[in-house]
């Protein structure tokens, strides 16, 4: 009996990819917009609440099931092929919340 290997990527290298994607298409509009590129190496900014309110996170959050969950609903319900920035879909206490315990 043969051994199939999964096409699926472990959960962790998939976000790693959902972040590359989308940090190199920041990158392309920081640099057609002239905007500051002021995310230090090793986080990200994600966008929370109705008001979107700007976060920058490490990278090593993604090792949390709770961030990890948060980017998964985030592509479903938004993708990753628009103008606006990483979206995180939560309310904003919730979020801070979050980050609190995570720290």
């Amino acid at each position: 009996m043969a051994i199939r290997k999964s096409n699926k990527l472990p959960q962790t290298a998939a976000l790693k990819q959902i972040l590359k994607r989308c940090s190199s298409f920041g990158k392309k509009l920081y640099e057609q917009q002239g905007l500051p590129d002021d995310v230090p190496k090793g986080h990200f900014a994600v966008y929370v609440g109705e008001n979107r309110s700007r976060y920058i996170i490490p990278i090593s959050w993604l090792d949390h099931p709770e961030i990890r969950s948060l980017l998964q609903r985030a592509e479903e319900e938004f993708g990753f092929k628009h103008e606006m920035g990483l979206t995180i879909p939560c309310e904003e206490i919730v979020f801070r919340s979050l980050t609190a315990m995570i720290k």
